[in-house]
């Protein structure tokens, strides 16, 4: 068997020694519980358990795992903001959040980031490690309320069909490199300008938008297609 780790070699889940899960959670007795779940449970090992976002992201670098379980709201750095900070460092690291909320911002904010499942911390243990498994096998696990959340939230945000921001062309492509991922930087290189002239016309599209952060363009973005 190998132990590689999936996305950089595209090994699939049956191959793999064990599943390797990092846990980002602030609450010392949910962190420590998850930690012996997981790392008590066959094929399953944990590789840390950090109390922050700031104390996990460097040690990530040094001990990566397969999945991180991490919650939202963490002191410091939210677990948002982490797992957003996590995908562009590695963007091979599976990202699976944990949290008590259950609202749409926070499950669109989280999957917007880069998260590929969201649970509920009263999910029970034996659904919590299936999850584990399915997000590595290419899975996006959920817990039922947000599955439902998610579910209504697409159903309901369809824009009218004459829906127009009036983008000029360049604004347009920069959105859609927002949209397929890129950082200001990034984008700057690909359409040849500076990060100063990006920021620019970020504020023109955010004005246009009639919003006030690159989450809420990119939402605004996909609604309207």
């Amino acid at each position: 068997m190998t132990d590689a780790r999936p996305g950089e070699t595209g090994a699939p889940i049956e191959e793999l020694s064990e599943i390797r899960v990092a846990i980002v959670e602030d609450q010392r007795d949910i962190r420590e519980g998850l930690a012996l779940l997981i790392g008590g449970t066959r094929g399953y090992s944990c590789t840390g358990a950090y109390a922050s976002m700031e104390e996990a992201i460097p040690r990530l670098k040094s001990n990566p795992p397969h999945v991180v379980l991490a919650d939202i709201g963490l002191p410091g750095m939210t677990g948002i903001e982490g797992i957003r900070l996590i995908k562009e460092k590695q963007p091979e690291l599976i990202a699976l959040m944990l949290s008590v909320f259950d609202d749409d911002r926070r499950i669109f904010d989280a999957l917007c980031a880069g998260a590929s499942g969201y649970l509920l911390k009263k999910t029970l243990p034996e659904r919590l490690i299936e999850g584990i498994r399915d997000v590595v096998a290419g899975g996006a696990p959920m817990s039922p309320e947000v599955a439902t959340r998610v579910v209504d939230l697409f159903r309901n945000i369809r824009p009218p069909d004459t829906a127009d921001y009036r983008l000029t062309p360049h604004e347009t492509r920069l959105l859609q490199l927002l949209v397929e991922g890129h950082q200001y930087k990034t984008a700057a290189d690909v359409l040849g300008i500076t990060v100063r002239t990006v920021n620019f016309h970020i504020q023109q599209i955010y004005r246009k938008l009639q919003v006030h952060s690159k989450t809420e363009a990119i939402y605004e973005a996909r609604q309207a297609r």
